[in-house]
């Protein structure tokens, strides 16, 4: 009997050692840049499947996920308007808000598009290895400052273009003018331009963790092959 196990055993052994030959083999047939390669095409596709619908109308306004609503610190000019019953004012402002970003989104495409051609292919095989959404938390990491400074502009131009800096114009005015109250002057492009990012990544992390998770959603070979490595981790 104690033969027979030593001998499954040895069996068992033999089969992970064989199994763990394959595993690095396989690993060490993909070069770095062919990973960072697939990072990249993971990436991009994210911008051009996901991305790309924030940019149509109601992309942010009615997607919950990333749906803009007011500056936490305008809290109290919301609440105080709406008492004064200017509701229709207040879902109009953020409408805008919403509608600024989605028109800033088309323009900025390109520019996302652009920072993931330049990402370093170093620390690709530590991101393939790493987190679900590792490929998209670096490029966050290594884009955002260039990429804000980028994006603001577009944002700034958006809120004029689709008439939110008029509608916004009237909702502060509308409550400066109450007696007594704390006048207010927001920077909303400012928080548009975080908001507007945010909403950016959060759809490219959800189309890096369809990539990671569903191997149909790997459409070329390259995908394919780089992502299976993680796939046996």
């Amino acid at each position: 009997m104690k033969k027979h196990i030593f001998i499954l055993m040895m069996i068992l052994s033999l089969t992970s050692c064989a199994e763990l030959g394959q595993i690095l083999e396989s690993t060490a047939s993909i070069s770095d840049a062919q990973i960072a390669s697939a990072l990249k095409q993971a990436l991009d596709f994210g911008i051009s499947k996901k991305v790309t619908l924030l940019g149509n109308k109601d992309g942010f306004y009615k997607r919950n996920s990333v749906k803009i609503h007011f500056p936490q610190e305008l809290n109290k000019v919301e609440n105080t308007l709406r008492q004064l019953g200017l509701n229709s004012l207040v879902d109009q402002g953020e409408e805008m808000l919403n509608r600024a970003a989605e028109d800033a989104v088309k323009e900025a495409i390109p520019i996302f598009k652009n920072a993931i051609q330049q990402m370093s292919f170093n620390d690709a095989r530590q991101i393939l290895m790493g987190d679900k959404d590792a490929a998209t938390q670096y490029l966050k990491r290594t884009t955002s400052t260039s990429l804000r400074s980028k994006f603001y502009p577009v944002i700034k131009n958006s809120f004029s273009r689709v008439g939110a800096d008029d509608i916004w114009e009237n909702i502060i005015t509308r409550y400066n003018s109450i007696p007594f109250i704390h006048k207010v002057n927001p920077d909303l492009t400012d928080y548009l331009t975080d908001k507007a990012m945010e909403g950016v990544f959060k759809m490219v992390a959800q189309e890096e963790l369809e990539i990671r998770n569903n191997i149909r959603s790997r459409t070329t070979d390259l995908l394919r092959k780089v992502f299976a490595l993680q796939d046996q981790k």
